[in-house]
């Protein structure tokens, strides 16, 4: 259903590294870890992924090619599950994983928009349905993320393209809320992240913002004299 609301301005968050201090990903490598699940997949998941962060650590690769068959891949762990299969999943990421992960001073800002009555858009790579938990968890409804395919009610191990990473956060963030009807101020809009892979993203708004940035997005956010957080 669609709300047909009219805002004058939007806040986008990144999770990774800019509402948490820990990758989202890793907390699901470690829920199926803990428990002794897919181990064939987390040995092929590792073994495929692991050498690449060598190759972005030499500059071979970008940080987008580095994280984007990472954020595809994740959907290997739920192939044959249905959706309410992953809740327990979703559940044990957001309140034993993250509890001691959330960055407190970008969750006060998540809070003053929530409360300035602005639509609080959460846009990641991860799982959608992974990333909506965590919208939900602190206090929006509104979630971004990686789609997952399904076939006859259960996931079939694939991820629906396009990954939601590096350009592709701006396009699906904008579609979302063409789709929920809310119509929005972009100049007027904000924007949290802290990776260079997010900054189409940073782009789409009047007021970007760079949260605990990498190197890369810390000088590029000097030279355009963007709010840094922490000064």
């Amino acid at each position: 259903m669609r709300s047909n609301s009219i805002d004058h301005s939007a806040a986008f968050f990144d999770v990774d590294g800019t509402l948490t201090s820990e990758r989202v990903w890793h907390g699901m490598l470690e829920y199926f870890q803990h428990r002794g699940l897919r181990q064939g997949t987390h040995l092929l998941y590792v073994g495929l992924h692991y050498p690449t962060y060598i190759f972005r650590k030499l500059g071979m690769i970008s940080e987008a090619t580095f994280r984007r068959p990472w954020a595809a891949n994740m959907a290997w762990y739920l192939r044959g599950y249905t959706p309410k299969d992953c809740e327990p999943i979703w559940d044990w990421i957001v309140n034993r994983y993250l509890n001691s992960a959330w960055r407190n001073d970008i969750l006060k800002i998540l809070r003053e928009h929530i409360n300035a009555g602005s639509p609080v858009v959460l846009v990641s790579s991860g799982p959608r349905p992974m990333i909506k938990q965590i919208a939900i968890e602190l206090g929006s409804s509104h979630a971004v993320g990686t789609e997952l395919e399904t076939k006859n009610g259960r996931y079939t191990g694939r991820s629906i393209k396009p990954i939601c990473i590096d350009h592709y956060k701006a396009s699906m963030a904008q579609k979302y809320l063409k789709d929920q009807g809310i119509v929005v101020n972009l100049k007027e809009s904000y924007a949290y992240a802290d990776s260079t892979s997010d900054l189409q993203m940073l782009e789409m708004v009047g007021n970007p913002v760079a949260v605990y940035p990498d190197n890369g997005l810390r000088k590029i956010a000097i030279e355009r004299n963007w709010r840094i957080i922490p000064e």
